[in-house]
């Protein structure tokens, strides 16, 4: 695994973002998917996060980046669903019909950490850290 770094760290910090329409409303296809996809990597730089895949289905997205420490991961979602929302009934007027009110994304979502090793051998790891 490789690791990143800045002037007082070294990090390895992977998640998987889960955002929902609202009220599970179809509305995702594969144009839309990339609009949404391409407004998340021009956001992300500004908050210290690079996209490492992407895929939809008609009702949500999945989403899978790394970050810095640094990184307000919340300030950056509701940055990203705020813009996200805005733009893609701009440019998808077709959109609001299935949306209920202006609502487009739910507002809750998933997030986990995700990483190289589970978190039994982690935890197995530490238990053992000073014993011969």
């Amino acid at each position: 695994m490789k690791l990143d770094n800045n002037n007082h760290s070294v990090f390895a910090l992977y998640y998987h973002l889960v955002l929902v329409v609202k009220y599970r409303r179809n509305v995702f296809d594969d144009d839309i998917s990339l609009f949404a996809r391409n407004i998340f990597e021009k956001i992300a730089p500004s908050y210290n996060m690079t996209l490492l895949e992407w895929n939809h289905d008609v009702d949500h997205v999945h989403i899978m980046f790394k970050a810095h420490p640094n990184t307000e991961i919340s300030k950056f979602i509701n940055a990203y669903k705020s813009a996200s929302s805005r733009l893609i009934k701009k440019n998808y007027p077709e959109v609001r019909k299935k949306l209920w009110k202006e609502y487009f994304w739910s507002q809750s979502f998933c997030l986990l950490t995700t990483g190289g090793a589970p978190i039994e051998v982690i935890k197995k790891y530490i238990e053992t850290q000073g014993e011969r």
